[in-house]
């Protein structure tokens, strides 16, 4: 777990990120929020990142849940307004957590949530991986994310090529992990505290179905929820070319409940 700290701060921004990166890839974004007075708490999440534990591999979704839950707590010391921002899977993260632990949040802004993959696995792989699962739950395989899938930012793309901390494969366990917890974020869709919501997708996701997205949101029961999408922009909304165009709308979303 890292903190930024701002001048004046007048919040607190915990940022979760998503699968196969780590917080590095943030700088931009975590330098934004501390301009406009936000601080900013972020860590790597388990199996990713700088984490010890064995990368790419989970033993439970809960872990990342657990995860969330410690920087949240960690923020309330600040004693100012807490906003939670999780994108793609940090996004699912985020979900689960609400769903399942009581955090005195202000808000939550989800950046296209992992709600549904965009290529669904053939069924024979999923009925496969089933059976792994049971007896070789650490077997990992390609995860089938590429940086041009993500965005259409260049300098962001040539980074992502030379960094050794980005997670090319992930477990049987993983993956079944990830599909639970999707399927318990509708499941338990009526779990889901009342707190304001902002859902910003990516009109040309390459990686997450906008359509079960807006599904999802527009199950949810909240007395205030957003739906934001971006036409034309790739999955990393925050790395895009119009990323400023991007913060502001989400910083707009902060200011409103401040």
């Amino acid at each position: 777990m890292h903190k930024w700290e701002a001048v004046n701060p007048k919040g607190v921004i915990v940022m979760v990120h998503g699968a196969a990166e780590h917080h590095g890839r943030y700088r931009w974004l975590i330098e934004m929020w501390r301009s406009v007075g936000m601080h900013v708490i972020m860590g790597d999440l388990p199996g990713q990142g700088l984490t010890t534990r064995r990368r790419g591999h989970i033993l439970s979704f809960d872990e990342y849940v657990y995860e969330v839950e410690e920087w949240v707590r960690e923020a309330q010391k600040y004693d100012l307004p807490i906003f939670l921002l999780g994108h793609s899977m940090g996004g699912l993260a985020v979900i689960r957590t609400l769903q399942t632990k009581n955090l005195p949040i202000w808000g939550a802004i989800l950046s296209s949530p992992c709600l549904g993959l965009k290529e669904q696995v053939p069924a024979y792989l999923d009925m496969l991986s089933k059976g792994l699962n049971k007896v070789m739950p650490n077997k990992l395989f390609d995860l089938g994310l590429t940086v041009e899938k993500a965005t259409r930012n260049q300098e962001v793309r040539d980074e992502d090529e030379n960094d050794s901390l980005y997670v090319t494969k992930v477990s049987v366990r993983w993956y079944r992990e990830l599909i639970q917890a999707v399927n318990l974020a509708f499941k338990d869709i009526d779990r889901l505290p009342d707190v304001p919501l902002l859902v910003m997708q990516a009109g040309e996701d390459k990686i997450i179905e906008k359509l079960i997205v807006r599904q999802w949101f527009d199950e949810i029961e909240l007395s205030e929820k957003i739906y934001k999408e971006w036409s034309q922009l790739y999955h990393e909304i925050f790395n895009e070319p119009e990323r400023e165009y991007v913060f502001t709308y989400a910083k707009s979303f902060v200011d409103l409940h401040i």
